[in-house]
């Protein structure tokens, strides 16, 4: 399944204003970087792959929509995924987008 390009196009909306930001293809999506950090990727699973704060993990599973990142067999503690259901509107995506720029703005630059 290749990745949806309308949720990318929306992600980079919603980054246009934010410094050092790169793209970069990968895990079969293209992910948002800043200052070298992943922030967010439109998947190519599907939906979205957001960075979060690992200590916030259990609580966003409890009270969002938002999955386990499952990699390579095991859950990552400081990755989610949303299901493109859950980010339809703009104020959805966004507040998935500003949880992984701060996630990513909290890691040392690369």
């Amino acid at each position: 399944m290749a990745y949806d390009e309308a949720l990318a196009a929306r992600i980079r909306d919603l980054l246009a204003t934010e410094p050092d930001v790169t793209e970069k293809k990968m895990f079969g999506g293209v992910a948002f970087l800043l200052a070298g950090n992943m922030a967010v990727v439109a998947s190519g699973q599907g939906g979205l792959m957001v960075r979060i704060d690992p200590a916030d993990r259990d609580a966003l599973l409890a009270r969002t929509k938002a999955e386990p990142m499952i990699m390579r067999g095991s859950p990552t503690a400081g990755w989610l995924r949303v299901a493109s259901e859950h980010v339809g509107r703009r104020s959805q995506l966004q507040t998935w987008v500003d949880r992984g720029t701060a996630a990513a703005r909290a890691r040392p630059p690369k």
